[in-house]
């Protein structure tokens, strides 16, 4: 593994397995009020999620910041 990937707790991490743990741990209520993005509001599923922030660099870029919050603080 080179040194970019060590230090980037993304690395690895597909956005499927983001969104996945983000919605067992808030629930899609909580998370669409933590991450405005309709996706997450109206009629949530994975799927359909996916199709959207892979579309959506900045939608992505929201969901990576609140993944990488999760990971800091575990079972909070």
């Amino acid at each position: 593994m080179d040194a970019a990937g060590r230090n980037d707790p993304l690395h690895g991490v597909t956005l499927e397995r983001m969104v996945r743990e983000l919605e067992a741990r808030y629930g899609w209520d909580e998370l669409g009020l933590r991450v405005r993005i309709r996706c997450f509001t109206h009629e949530p599923s994975v799927g359909s999620s996916l199709k959207f922030l892979r579309k959506t660099p900045w939608a992505r870029a929201k969901v990576e910041e609140l993944y990488l919050e999760h990971l800091r603080t575990p079972g909070a």
